[in-house]
């Protein structure tokens, strides 16, 4: 029995269905908020149970009888993430799991200045000390996180943004296969991955060209000033904390934090990784 948690989220949702395509309903399994969302997968046979990290009695009937368990990190961050995590893994353990997996990320490292990476690194950690094989997927930055970084360049003709460096943009759709092949074949990774990641490594001024290119309308990459960029976002009603973390992510990718690839993911797909002109394409075709 292979259970995934956040079956029903937006990168959790696509490891069901590409793990479906490789092992038999009845030895999948998922952990969910809201059991409710899940009914088309308790459809097509998948095992529906309740699991909410914050709830350690719950998690031990939605792990019942699972012999690998994939964890998809929470959207916490901090301290309230970690511990998160660290009850999903203990539950994991506790159900006898063989091997417990994990959605890390290329850049975990507690010594990052983007907030999410420490957490990661933490729960890497955590999970290396608990005496169950665990295998750690590190993934590429998520490629869907540029559409958010566009902002209202297709409108102003400007992509406005701090300064930053590379990143090796990656679809969620491709990490979600990766995951699939990893759970189906168990123990092909100990530890931590390889990067999972895109080959390429792009910045926004890279971005800004594609779309260019794509639109036929001049798109400018500005450097804005960090603190007159964060100030704008207070303005525009993000909250200060989060302002202040997506700043934390720029800082990251100057420093290269995510600029890492490697061959590993197209290695498992047996294929090329999307590329993050196909995210761009899909936006710029929006009407």
């Amino acid at each position: 029995m292979i259970i995934i948690t956040g079956g029903t989220g937006r990168l959790g949702s696509q490891i069901v269905d590409r793990l479906l395509d490789r092992v038999s309903a009845d030895r999948v399994g998922v952990s969910v908020r809201d059991s409710d969302r899940a009914g088309d997968l308790a459809a097509r046979g998948v095992r529906v149970r309740r699991g909410d990290f914050t709830d350690p009695g719950s998690l031990a009937d939605a792990f019942e009888g699972a012999t690998q368990v994939l964890i998809v990190s929470t959207n916490q961050t901090g301290e309230a993430a970690v511990a998160q995590h660290t009850a999903a893994i203990d539950a994991a353990r506790d159900a006898g799991a063989k091997r417990i997996l994990y959605t890390s990320h290329q850049g975990a490292a507690e010594d990052s200045v983007f907030a999410p990476m420490p957490d990661h690194a933490l729960t890497e950690r955590y999970l290396s000390k608990t005496g169950t094989p665990f295998t750690a997927l590190r993934n590429g930055f998520y490629a869907d996180t540029v559409r958010h970084l566009l902002g209202r360049a297709l409108e102003t003709g400007e992509l406005v943004a701090p300064a930053d460096g590379p990143v090796s943009w990656t679809a969620h759709a491709d990490l979600a296969e990766a995951a699939a092949i990893i759970l189906a074949d168990e123990g092909r990774f100990d530890g931590p991955t390889p990067p999972l990641t895109a080959p390429d490594a792009l910045d926004l001024a890279d971005i800004a060209g594609i779309v260019t290119e794509l639109t036929g309308r001049t798109i400018r990459r500005v450097v804005a000033d960090d603190a007159a960029w964060t100030a704008t976002m207070i303005g525009h009603g993000v909250p200060a904390d989060q302002a202040n973390m997506l700043l934390g992510m720029f800082h990251a990718t100057r420093r290269g934090e995510f600029s890492t690839t490697g061959p590993e993911l197209e290695n498992l797909l047996r294929r090329p990784a999307t590329p993050v002109r196909s995210t761009l394409e899909e936006l710029t075709a929006q009407p």
